[in-house]
């Protein structure tokens, strides 16, 4: 038995389910991080988005302002007739020159605090989302709500939570595009996860710095 029947069965409290969308596949080759738009593949599978979410009671859509996770849930959206709801903290991480790669992925991840010229650090993006996703919460109590977001911030996000949470786990989920895990929380704890569906795409990235 999961922790969420638990909860449920027990009646120990109220429950919001928060389903995190992480964007399908975008053009990688397009410059601009706000406005890159999904690719034709991308666009297709988004549809498993859709029909993972419209047997749900969703009550309300919140996303990234960033292009890719908006398309990925926007009919999903439109099929609830809910308006996306876009908030500037739950953007993508913000990154400088040759930012992805997996050299820098890794030093990231054992410091938190470290960022590239020009970039953010997980620490400072866990800070912003964080903020987001409490604001969220206590204005859906009891509620089913979805979030498009993104690999990194949702990643610090997940480590908030659990501190096992590491570069290997953010590495495991780098080329689900799009993907799905629900988190239940009780008041602002939370008391269930849960991966529901993903579609493996290649994620791009910048090799230089691992062969200096």
């Amino acid at each position: 038995m999961c922790i969420r029947d638990r909860y449920r069965k027990g009646g120990a409290g109220l429950m919001t389910k928060v389903y995190f969308v992480r964007h399908a596949q975008p053009k990688h080759d397009w410059k601009d991080d706000r406005t890159r738009p999904l690719t034709d593949e991308g666009r297709k599978d988004s549809t498993i988005v859709y029909e993972f979410l419209k047997d749900k009671k969703i009550d309300a859509f919140y996303c990234s302002p960033y292009k890719r996770s908006l398309d990925t849930i926007a009919d999903a959206a439109a099929f609830f007739g809910k308006e996306i709801i876009t908030d500037e903290r739950l953007r993508e991480r913000e990154k400088g020159p040759d930012g992805n790669n997996h050299g820098m992925f890794q030093k990231r991840w054992v410091d938190r605090d470290y960022h590239e010229e020009g970039g953010e650090s997980l620490a400072m993006v866990q800070k912003r989302n964080m903020e987001a996703l409490n604001e969220i919460l206590s204005e859906n109590i009891d509620k089913e709500i979805v979030i498009g977001t993104h690999g990194t911030a949702l990643s610090t996000i997940l480590n908030f939570y659990d501190s096992h949470f590491i570069c290997e786990d953010f590495l495991r989920i780098i080329d689900w595009m799009p993907y799905i895990i629900e988190l239940d929380f009780e008041d602002n704890e939370l008391v269930g996860k849960q991966e529901h569906c993903h579609v493996e795409k290649e994620f791009k990235v910048n090799q230089r710095a691992d062969k200096k």
